[in-house]
């Protein structure tokens, strides 16, 4: 039995870049979503006892910071707005690697 090590590395090398660039893309998208002023809020789940959710007070005590800090925004409306088209672009990023590493899969036999 022999390893072709090229291969191995090739696959290695491909599989980091793609998910340094989901996850920075998608990082990025959400820090560009919050300098925008639209905080995502997560509303509260029903889990098991073995996750803590958080309390339907608390949750409205987060939307109320979200919307404090969005007012409270140094930036001007037309700055929020491109961070919020570069939100939606970094987003479109995220997803198009996604999508192209299910189409490799599916297609490339």
């Amino acid at each position: 039995m022999t390893i072709d090590w090229i291969a191995f590395v090739e696959v290695f090398v491909a599989a980091f870049l793609a998910a340094t660039i989901v996850v920075s893309s998608y990082a990025l998208g959400l820090r560009l979503l919050v300098r925008a002023g639209r905080a995502p809020v997560v509303a509260p789940a029903e889990f098991t006892d073995a996750i803590t959710v958080i309390t339907e007070k608390e949750a409205r005590r987060a939307e109320k910071a979200a919307a404090k800090a969005a007012r409270k925004s140094p930036l001007t409306d037309g700055q929020k707005r491109v961070a919020l088209v570069g939100a939606y672009l970094s987003f479109a990023v995220a997803g198009a690697a996604v999508l192209g590493g299910l189409l490799l899969i599916l297609f490339n036999h």
